[in-house]
């Protein structure tokens, strides 16, 4: 197996500015009522399932454990449609996030759905953390940092 680049070290400016941009994003959920970080980490968690990304999958998991997500949401996030354990503005954020993740054109009714639950400043936020999880996952996804040696901290 071919050893690959550690990215951070290669790159620490722009990993850095990617990192700046998990700090704004962890600020405007925490102070969100209509996206808090727990929704925030389900969608990345979501998203990195959707893009089959095993790492950001055991980081995210983690990390959502860590704020006292239970085992039964995190296992059921898959199948969020048929699981009955997820809020509506939940299920709003992930049906976001997968649309977005899509690549597909949002129709006008899709966005004007999305704004009702939102709001402009969280659809936005959410918006641009969906995209930054995408980035965070074709990143690693290249570089194939290893598996389960993420350890989470508290935030």
């Amino acid at each position: 197996m071919t050893t690959r680049i550690n990215y951070a070290a290669i790159s620490p400016k722009a990993i850095e500015i990617l990192h700046q941009q998990e700090g704004y994003l962890r600020q405007q959920f925490k102070q969100s009522e209509t996206v808090p970080v727990i929704t925030w980490e389900l969608v990345k968690l979501r998203v990195s399932q959707i893009n089959q990304c095993a790492f950001c999958i055991d980081m995210h998991s983690k990390d959502t454990l860590l704020l006292g997500e239970t085992a039964e949401r995190i296992y059921g996030l898959s199948a969020w449609r048929d699981m009955p354990l997820y809020s509506d503005r939940e299920k709003a954020a992930l049906d976001w996030a997968e649309l977005v993740t899509s690549g597909q054109p949002i129709s006008d009714e899709r966005y004007q759905q999305a704004l009702d639950s939102f709001g402009e400043q969280s659809l936005v936020d959410l918006t641009i953390a969906i995209n930054a999880i995408n980035s965070w996952n074709r990143i690693v996804k290249v570089f194939k940092p290893e598996v389960g040696r993420y350890q989470p901290s508290k935030k």
